[in-house]
């Protein structure tokens, strides 16, 4: 590009990276790549302010651009280390393992008479976590170690993403010390700064994932507090989103029940722009938040979101099942779920684990009994303590000793029965996880009622009620009680509205309207139909679609329900999942042909989501793209009006009001503001 306004551009976008600007330096590159097109250099900017922007598909379309330049000019590094980038992407927010076998494969080959480089390093990364994602830990630790000792040389981020994938995998086959001590190893370098900021936030992401599995509480919590410390001015992508699901794992296990469902209901909304089928696991997390709570209907909503998005909702959905009354259902749910495992890959919860069956196991024992088949549970809980004794892991030997305690109690083994239900009282006291505590005090009075001890019955009971009051209390001193200074209310014409002690009246209008209706319900998400039929009395439903339509990540709001562009990604998709599935059968690889064929037949499904009759171009109902041009103009000019009155208040909601096809109020959770109506 030679033009001065094309280097104009360049320059703005540089200096908009340079502040971590990433929508205004995407807008400012894609200008001037539509102007003229871009050469290498730029292209690494565009890649790079377009992951940053969320704009996933444009990232990845454009590193394969870089990929075809370096090829067209003889530059083999260059295309091997490009092609190890879109499969980088494709592994980390679509876990799409067939495209990133082929692109794998590229690189491999671009690379077969190249010294050893940079490239070699982080081909060797992606393929530890392809591995890893697929269930072949041997190989995972093969390649794991190859990238430490590359990056060691040439590369410090490889090295010590490759070093935190070893310690995980050490940890997924029992060597738990030496993982842990190869983790804190790990955990050095991402606090050092001597690393990119996309490197940086997977070490950190990485450390917590491996925490968070072998249910290492403790430390994972420290972590993600370090996390999110770092995050705050430095992450990008998906890093944000996926530190807010750590977090909201933890506020679950704490006993903070509404403060992790408003940071799961975020998370969702944060990482809807980059991934695909693993936007399930934060969905995953909402259910088993509601589940916590008592909220069965939003527990089954958020689940079977999940499964809609290729990921298994289970034990959460046998447990929603069990909640409803049917046992039947939630036994044959729970049985299915652990004799045909998932193989859906995830950086997040790596397939084939003894420690992805260990919430399965839990969750059959409680099933089991209440279906009245003691031995199925008796089973589980045995092989639930196999698992926490091999893993070393106090949450887990907990969980172990609730079940063997539950177990214990329906054989009418009252003296072991107690025994085990007092140890998980223990154990979970411990660890701080108060819900558990209540569980296992309930357990005991069982036990000492059935026992004849109706005193010190009641001494468990009330202190497991006092537990569980406690947390209803937090959650609705959380949810009602919070800067309780905060008001919001219409009075005849005008409306009430105070924010941290300044206090103005604004003119009624419908953009008013709608935005008390997002303040009244913090990280609720609404259709924009929903609000119009709320104004108008009107029904919605009818245009709106099913319920699984609130999960999905909406390519556009109107017009084509996919643009061009995003189908000429999937279509490329499709066409390396076919080379791949090809390779497989030739090979007589059957596992790999049946995941290459889950995945084409999830990209099918999305095109088919997209494409009518005769390849017509399927669009977004008119009447929701009418509702969301209006609700988004009124509520805009609401907070607009507000702004001129209170620039403080107006500042808060421009940035915590997401408008859209759905719209939400999304308060930063450690500090929600609460109002008074």
């Amino acid at each position: 590009m030679e033009e001065p306004g094309g280097k104009k551009l360049l320059e703005k976008s540089r200096e908009a990276l340079s502040r971590g600007e990433w929508q205004t330096a995407y807008e400012l590159l894609a200008e001037a790549d539509a102007a003229e097109r871009l050469g290498p250099e730029a292209l690494v900017l565009l890649a790079d302010a377009a992951y940053g922007a969320g704009q996933l598909d444009v990232t990845i379309e454009t590193w394969e651009r870089v990929h075809a330049h370096a090829v067209a000019g003889g530059d083999q590094q260059a295309a091997a280390g490009a092609a190890v980038r879109v499969a980088m992407h494709l592994l980390f927010d679509t876990a799409l393992m067939a495209p990133v076998r082929g692109w794998l494969a590229r690189a491999e080959r671009l690379l077969e008479e190249q010294g050893e480089t940079p490239a070699h390093a982080w081909l060797a990364v992606v393929r530890t976590y392809e591995r890893m994602l697929t269930g072949d830990r041997h190989s995972a630790g093969n390649w794991a170690r190859r990238a430490i000792d590359v990056g060691a040389r040439l590369d410090p981020a490889a090295c010590a993403i490759g070093r935190v994938a070893a310690a995980r995998l050490l940890i997924l086959d029992g060597e738990v010390e030496q993982g842990l001590a190869l983790l804190d190893e790990a955990g050095v370098a991402a606090v050092s700064g001597d690393l990119d900021p996309l490197s940086t936030g997977i070490v950190y992401c990485e450390l917590v994932c491996a925490l968070q599995g072998l249910a290492q509480v403790d430390v994972a919590e420290e972590w993600t507090e370090a996390m999110e410390r770092w995050s705050d001015t430095n992450a990008i992508g998906s890093l944000h989103g996926r530190c807010r699901v750590h977090r909201a794992e933890i506020l679950r296990l704490r006993g903070s029940f509404s403060e992790a469902e408003r940071e799961a209901l975020v998370a969702c909304e944060e990482l809807r722009p980059y991934l695909r089928r693993e936007m399930g696991w934060p969905l995953n997390e909402l259910g088993r938040i509601r589940l916590r709570k008592g909220d069965i209907e939003g527990a089954e909503l958020a689940l079977l979101a999940a499964h809609g998005a290729g990921w298994d909702p289970q034990p959460g959905l046998a447990l929603v099942r069990l909640a409803q009354g049917d046992v039947a259902a939630a036994a044959a749910s729970i049985r299915d779920a652990l004799e045909h495992p998932v193989r859906m890959p995830s950086k997040e919860q790596p397939p084939n684990t003894d420690l992805q069956r260990a919430p399965l196991l839990e969750a059959q024992v409680e099933i089991e009994i209440a279906a009245g088949d003691i031995d199925r549970a008796r089973s589980a809980a045995d092989e639930l303590a196999r698992v926490a004794t091999r893993f070393k892991s106090k949450a887990l030997l907990a969980s172990a000793a609730l079940a063997r305690g539950r177990v214990r109690l329906a054989e009418g083994d009252a003296s072991e029965a107690e025994r085990f239900f007092s140890e998980a009282a223990q154990l979970w006291n411990e660890v701080g996880a108060p819900y558990e505590v209540a569980l296992a005090r309930m357990g005991l009075a069982e036990v000492f009622r059935a026992s004849g001890s109706e005193h010190r019955a009641d001494l468990e009971l009330q202190a497991a009620r006092t537990i569980l009051d406690r947390i209803a209390g937090r959650d609705v001193a959380d949810e009602e009680g919070v800067a309780d200074q905060n008001v919001f209310r219409r009075e005849g014409d005008y409306w009430s509205v105070e924010f941290e002690g300044s206090a103005v009246r604004v003119r009624d209008r419908k953009g008013m309207r709608y935005l008390a209706r997002l303040l009244a319900e913090p990280g609720r998400e609404f259709h924009v139909l929903d609000l119009v039929a709320a104004e108008t009395g009107k029904a919605a439903q009818a245009e709106r679609g099913g319920a699984e339509d609130l999960w999905r990540s909406p390519l556009g709001d109107a017009g084509e329900i996919l643009d061009a562009q995003a189908k000429d990604a999937y279509r490329r998709r499709l066409i390396e999942i076919e080379d791949d599935i090809e390779q497989a059968n030739a090979a007589g690889d059957d596992e790999r042909a049946a995941q290459a064929n889950a995945e084409r037949d999830f990209l099918v499904r999305e095109l088919a989501r997209a494409v009518g009759l005769g390849g017509r171009d399927r669009r977004a109902a008119s009447a929701s793209e009418r509702a969301r041009a209006g609700v988004t103009r009124a509520i805009r000019q609401a907070i607009s009006r507000i702004d001129g009155h209170h620039p403080k208040l107006g500042e808060h909601l421009n940035r915590t009001t997401r408008t859209g096809t759905y719209c939400a109020y999304l308060p930063d959770p450690r500090a929600p503001a609460g109002w008074r109506f």
